[in-house]
């Protein structure tokens, strides 16, 4: 390579050389232990792995990271937003006017509490969801698009593809789209699964790829071998749901919550 053509690769090799680095497990497992998190929160972590699937996902002190409904009770919120606060940005991609009437009191709940702390929440952007409708960041400026556990509902709805639209605008090429979500079973069509609320994996990989993402890489931080994905009210028998209230109780929550994929995509 020529002088000049180095000469002019420098200054980007520079400044990715200053950035920071990919939250490491360490990290993440310290920001996971900040007090502020709500005590219902927390008792999700171990079946959640929050910080092991963020650290997987790579997200950086100066990401821009949208996550897709996070709802008032913010699971990934606590720990991402004073996170993201001096260097990156967090963006709450929340619901719209159209909403159910459940989900836009859950909506103004959030927006409360966003104004309730902010110490933790002042910096926060707030967008609207729902499919293709919205810009959920101007185009091309996310480091991250993240949603846990939603593609499900997006399927049984048929919007998961104008949701992936929405997702893909948002990324700058290079950028990471986030899934995880009940993991269905393999020797089951798709067909059958949808309403109780799992997805095949490979119908998950198969639906983004077709949508213009790149798969980039599988974790099984959330995989639960206990998980027969086979329940009289779908995956919401399982905690911490426990749709059948007290019914055999005991036995689900020995199970725990779902079997989970956890995939990351890369928009081209």
């Amino acid at each position: 390579m020529r002088r000049r053509e180095l000469l002019a690769l420098l200054p980007a090799a520079l400044l990715a050389a200053c950035a920071p680095a990919p939250i490491s497990p360490n990290d993440a497992a310290t920001l996971v232990a900040g007090r502020h998190r709500s005590p219902a929160n927390v008792a999700r972590d171990p079946y959640r792995h929050p910080a092991e699937t963020l650290a997987f996902f790579g997200i950086r002190a100066d990401s821009r990271v949208v996550e897709i409904l996070p709802g008032s009770a913010g699971y990934y919120m606590e720990i991402l937003a004073p996170f993201l606060r001096d260097k990156g940005l967090y963006v709450a991609a929340s619901r719209d006017e159209l909403a159910a009437p459940q989900y836009r009191a859950d909506h103004e709940k959030l927006l409360a509490r966003l104004k309730a702390e902010p110490a933790l929440y002042g910096k926060v952007d707030v967008t609207q969801f729902n499919g293709d409708r919205h810009e959920i960041a101007p185009p091309g400026s996310a480091d991250f698009v993240l949603t846990f556990r939603n593609l499900h509902n997006w399927i049984e709805r048929g919007e998961a593809q104008a949701a992936l639209r929405a997702f893909y605008r948002a990324l700058k090429p290079g950028g990471v789209l986030g899934v995880v979500d009940h993991r269905g079973r393999d020797d089951r069509p798709q067909a059958g699964q949808t309403k109780s609320g799992y997805v095949r994996e490979d119908y998950a990989i198969e639906l983004i790829e077709r949508a213009g993402f790149v798969l980039a890489g599988r974790s099984e931080v959330n995989a639960n071998p206990r998980d027969a994905k086979d329940y009289p009210e779908g995956v919401w028998t399982l905690p911490p749901t426990y749709r059948l209230k007290d019914r055999d109780r005991a036995k689900y929550a020995a199970i725990g919550e779902s079997d989970r994929f956890t995939l990351k995509f890369v928009r081209p």
